[in-house]
C-alpha cells in the first residue's frame, strides 16, 4: 500500500511541476517541442517539464509563432487558413472575431463586411483587398500591406495599424478614431470623410493623401 501511495505521490507531483505552452499554429508546436526535447500534444499545446522563457520565446522566434501560458487569460489561437476563411465566407459567414490570420497572403480578394474585430492580421497581404463596412475594431495590422485596398466605411477603432502600408489606400467615411497609426504609410491614401479623432499618426506619411 505504501508503494502505491508513494508511486500516485510521485505522478502528482510529476504532473504539477509540468508547463503547458500553446503556440498560434500546430506546425509551430510541433518544431517547438522537438527543438526543445518537450511533448507535442497533437495540437497548437507543448508539454514541458521545466520552462526556460528564453529558450521557448528563441525558439517561438526561428519558426516565427506567438506562444502563451496555458493558464493566460486569453490563449493563442490556432492560424486559420486562407482557404477555411473563404469556404467560410462563400457560404454566408462573416464572423471571424479573434481570428490568427497572422502573415497570410489575403491579397485582391472581396472579403466585403466580414467581421475581423481583434484578429491577428499583422505582417499579412492585403493588397487590393475590398474590406468595405468591414470590422476591424481593435484588429492588430501591425505592418501589414493594405496597399490600394478598399476600407471605405470600415471600422477601424482602436486598430493598430503602426507601420502599415496603406498607401493608395480608399478610407472614405472609415473610423479611425483611436487607431494607433504611427508610422503608417497613407501616401495618396483617400481619407474624405473619415474618423481620426484621437487617432496617433507620429511618423506617418500623408504625401499626396486627401483630407
Amino acid at each position: 500500500m505504501k508503494n502505491i501511495f508513494a508511486i500516485d505521490w510521485n505522478r502528482w507531483l510529476q504532473r504539477q511541476q509540468q508547463t503547458i505552452i500553446l503556440f498560434d499554429s500546430v506546425t509551430a508546436a510541433s518544431d517547438v517541442a522537438f527543438m526543445l526535447n518537450g511533448e507535442w500534444d497533437k495540437s497548437n499545446g507543448v508539454v514541458m517539464q521545466k520552462c526556460d522563457e528564453i529558450a521557448v520565446e528563441a525558439a517561438a522566434n526561428l519558426v516565427g509563432a506567438s506562444w502563451c501560458y496555458q493558464s493566460a487569460c486569453e490563449a493563442v489561437l490556432i492560424q486559420l487558413t486562407v482557404d477555411e476563411l473563404l469556404n467560410r465566407y462563400a457560404i454566408g459567414d462573416r464572423y471571424f472575431i479573434n481570428a490568427n490570420l497572422r502573415c497570410t497572403n489575403l491579397s485582391q480578394l472581396c472579403l466585403s463586411e466580414i467581421n475581423l474585430s481583434s484578429a491577428k492580421l499583422n505582417l499579412a497581404n492585403l493588397c487590393g483587398t475590398n474590406l468595405s463596412k468591414a470590422n476591424l475594431t481593435a484588429a492588430d495590422i501591425r505592418g501589414a500591406n493594405l496597399s490600394g485596398c478598399n476600407l471605405n466605411q470600415a471600422q477601424l477603432v482602436k486598430a493598430n495599424l503602426a507601420r502599415t502600408n496603406l498607401s493608395r489606400a480608399d478610407l472614405t467615411g472609415a473610423n479611425l478614431s483611436r487607431a494607433c497609426l504611427i508610422d503608417a504609410d497613407l501616401s495618396d491614401a483617400d481619407l474624405r470623410g473619415a474618423n481620426l479623432s484621437q487617432a496617433d499618426l507620429r511618423g506617418a506619411n500623408l504625401n499626396g493623401a486627401l483630407v
